[in-house]
């Protein structure tokens, strides 16, 4: 236990922290205490791989903590890192003895080093510097080691500083503009960690621990608590968008069907928002290196307000063209989010087929009503069977379920829609913390649609989305198409702290993971997700995303098979012929070749490691890739027939094309997914007719 090791050695970390730090410092209040050992005590009681505190999981959880506090390597030295070690193998038992001071005295010194740093970035700020010289800012942080001395990391800060002046000097900001712009930026990192009290450094602490099991089980502090939504899902009542911290900026992760992001088409995921504005004429307030639940803040505001967002693209460097959004708040309408339906035309002639899409964002079911007994309860499923209806006096050959960047909702629909297109059977199993399996069925032997049908699914396609994927799939009722989905197949829970102390103390919330979903094969949609039986060209520059990316993700398991009876056992015969079509005709594609680019481009973007701090090659390196950019969509939309984009003239001036239609994206995987299932309704015919259509 780490007291004892101080009791015997005092002069260890905790006497550094002692001497070292001179700012205010933060203590642990009963709240914290009393929250700590029953957190341990639920997660080992309830979580679904019964976790144990111990040296390994302590071990992990020190190295969380100190990289939560200071991802960038820009604060801490290898002393600090090195006098921590005090708490390696300890804090497992601090945490079930309601010792958490270890956290807040680590905190402390931390709170020490930034306030050190940021004098010294208002000093450097003053400063003359030349953009003329060749030198490098270092952007990748993960591989490099920890600086050893002050020297070292004073340079480092001289080089971010003069990074910081260069991105500003190339988004055409004045000297004023540039240094007000930066003193507030610094003065409000310190002032964000001045103003942090006892609940937040045990909100990231705990948020170390629960990390360290799985990347779902997660603290909710009373104020996180309150804000269940953003703390969550990330997500922005005002917007609609689903955010997430990475490095200095706030990212787009997701954008919420049915929400004036969505309804707008203006913000993209992966775009970095640098700066919020409020109305119409407001001043626009940088927020690079704010923590998120502050612009959370700022963003969200009354419904019918207006927000203006200032963005990076997600493949343009820090110091890139920036672009500017205005949108109006609102709530994210269910009516907005069900699901609609189209019409996609493939081929002509005798040829020609009519393929039915079904659009569905989520897995939507009003609980409150469904209980309450009311006959017209919002569902999902009541909505996509509707619409089949309504397709099948289109007279349609066949159906397409889109899916794609559908994160899941109700696993009840999940099973009910996979019933509107097989007879009775079981549609997923549900293994709890007890051991034991549980099938979910679908009892009704009716079935809404029995002809050709695929379902488009993207690494976004999530929880009841793999549910819905992996029963078409095992069945062999449709065909899948397009990347490997998400792979988050557990089940989580909320419980209220202060239902297991005594006393009436609000100690917050903790989301726990109960249980993992299994498919009919007895195959786990967690980590490995649903594989498609057709994958997209575009899928493969992605790389690993999704569940399998994030850190102590739950493995891939298996349980025993159920009983289930194939729909179309002899689907699987016709996939080398459906691949090879699909091959032979996307191979010359300009649209999958353009994905393919800007996936590329993107790549590249993350694994950059350094940035020039050469003003001249900078300005250089950000007009090539504008150029590139425009030249790759360019290319598209000649092969589209639609008007082309102007080139940018000078170095800095982003050409004018607000008057040029956006390029539908989206909209070349769900044509290729449409003619797919044109070759397979044409393979079911006989005799094999010419689908191939382009946009």
């Amino acid at each position: 236990h780490w007291r004892k090791i101080r009791r015997v050695a005092p002069i260890t970390a905790l006497a550094v922290v002692a001497v070292v730090a001179t700012g205010a410092t933060i203590k642990p209040e009963d709240a914290q205490t009393n929250a700590a050992p029953v957190i341990a005590k639920l997660l080992q009681r309830y979580h679904y791989s019964k976790p144990r505190p111990d040296d390994a999981l302590s071990s992990q959880m020190l190295d969380r903590y100190i990289n939560a506090l200071d991802p960038n390597k820009h604060f801490f030295l290898q002393s600090d890192i090195a006098a921590f070690e005090i708490y390696r193998v300890a804090l497992d038992d601090g945490l079930r003895g309601g010792d958490v001071s270890p956290a807040y005295e680590i905190h402390n010194l931390y709170a020490d080093r930034v306030r050190n740093r940021v004098a010294y970035a208002l000093k450097t700020l003053a400063d003359a510097h030349d953009f003329t010289i060749d030198e490098q800012y270092p952007i990748d942080y993960e591989h490099r080691p920890w600086l050893g001395t002050v020297a070292q990391m004073n340079d480092l800060w001289r080089r971010r500083v003069k990074n910081d002046i260069l991105s500003l000097r190339l988004a055409e900001k004045d000297a004023a503009e540039i240094k007000e712009t930066l003193t507030e930026r610094y003065q409000r990192l310190q002032k964000r960690i001045d103003q942090r009290a006892a609940v937040d450094v045990f909100q990231i602490y705990i948020d170390a621990y629960t990390g360290a099991i799985d990347p779902h089980t997660a603290y909710l502090s009373p104020h996180n608590s309150e804000n269940f939504n953003i703390n969550m899902r990330l997500s922005l009542e005002g917007i609609g968008a689903s955010l997430s911290t990475e490095k200095d900026h706030t990212v787009v992760r997701k954008i919420i069907p049915g929400g004036p992001a969505a309804a707008s088409g203006e913000l993209k995921e992966g775009d970095r928002i640098v700066g919020v504005a409020q109305g119409a004429d407001g001043e626009m307030t940088d927020v690079v290196g704010w923590r998120l639940r502050d612009v959370v803040d700022l963003i969200r505001g009354p419904k019918r307000s207006t927000v203006r967002l200032s963005l990076l693209a997600a493949d343009a460097a820090d110091d890139g063209p920036r672009r500017e959004i205005r949108l109006i708040r609102d709530k994210v309408k269910l009516e907005e989010r069900a699901a609609k339906s189209s019409v996609i035309d493939v081929g002509a002639g005798p040829a020609a087929m009519k393929i039915g899409v079904i659009d569905l964002p989520i897995f939507y079911l009003d609980f409150q009503a469904r209980a309450s007994g009311k006959k017209d309860y919002k569902s999902s499923t009541r909505d996509v069977k509707n619409l089949i209806a309504e397709l099948a006096l289109q007279d349609i050959d066949g159906l397409l379920i889109d899916l794609r960047n559908n994160a899941g909702g109700s696993m009840l629909e999940a099973t009910e829609l996979t019933g509107l297109f097989i007879s009775e059977g079981p549609v997923v199993q549900v293994k709890g913390t007890g051991g034991g399996v549980r099938v979910n069925e679908d009892e009704d032997p009716a079935i809404a649609y029995d002809g050709p049908l695929g379902v488009l699914v993207n690494r976004n396609s999530a929880s009841s989305s793999e549910i819905f994927a992996g029963a078409i799939q095992d069945y062999g009722r449709g065909i899948i198409v397009g990347e490997t989905t998400f792979g988050k197949g557990t089940v989580q829970t909320i419980a209220d702290l202060a239902d297991h102390v005594r006393g009436d103390d609000k100690l917050g919330q903790i989301k726990v993971t109960i249980a993992q979903y299994f498919r009919v094969n007895g195959d786990s949609t967690q980590h490995r997700g649903v594989r498609p039986d057709i994958e997209l060209p575009a899928a493969a520059a992605v790389g690993d995303r999704g569940e399998r990316s994030l850190d102590n993700a739950l493995p891939w398991y298996q349980v025993e098979p159920a009983d289930f009876d194939k729909a179309r056992p002899t689907l699987a015969a016709d996939m080398d012929y459906l691949r090879a079509r699909h091959q032979t005709r996307v191979r010359d594609d300009a649209g999958f070749e353009y994905l393919a680019a800007l996936n590329s481009e993107s790549r590249k973007a993350r694994e950059k490691q350094s940035v020039s701090l050469n003003e001249d090659k900078r300005r250089a390196e950000q007009k090539a890739l504008r150029r590139r950019a425009l030249t790759l969509e360019n290319r598209f939309r000649e092969s589209r027939d639609l008007e082309p984009l102007a080139l940018p003239d000078g170095e800095n001036t982003p050409p004018d094309n607000e008057d040029k239609a956006p390029t539908p994206l989206s909209e070349i995987e769900l044509q290729e997914a449409a003619n797919i299932l044109a070759d397979h309704i044409s393979r079911l015919r006989g005799p094999y007719t010419t689908t191939n259509t382009t946009l």
